[in-house]
């Protein structure tokens, strides 16, 4: 086998093949430059989430958004990534304002999340 039957490097964008075409069922071919597998989770996401007649009820983008996120446990490591960001020349944006605390919900332990037990329909 030659390598250049397995290294695509430097080839140009062929069609789908006929071959290829009967093999498949419904095939779509959607992108975006700025990330495309954050943008493929969302489309999955969204897929999931309709029937095919209702549209999805789903955010174009979350919070993170096409952001990284890094999360320190101390000062120390929020200070050493302050210092990583300043190096590599990237803006940050600290969504907490410095508190590093982990804290529970007002609601921890006052409701619950599940539905109380009604008993069994007679």
């Amino acid at each position: 086998m030659r390598a250049s039957e397995f290294v695509a490097e430097g080839q140009k964008v062929g069609p789908l093949s006929k071959t290829k075409s009967f093999a498949t069922v419904g095939l779509h071919k959607f992108s975006n430059v700025a990330d495309r597998n954050y943008v493929l989770n969302r489309v999955m996401m969204a897929v999931a989430s309709t029937d095919g007649v209702t549209p999805p009820d789903i955010d174009g983008e979350s919070w993170a958004g096409r952001h990284d996120i890094a999360a320190p446990y101390t000062p120390v490591e929020a200070d050493m990534l302050k210092l990583a960001y300043k190096a590599v020349g990237t803006d940050f944006h600290d969504l907490n304002k410095g508190d590093l605390r982990s804290q529970e919900i007002p609601s921890t332990g006052t409701a619950s999340p599940v539905k109380a037990f009604k008993g069994y329909p007679r």
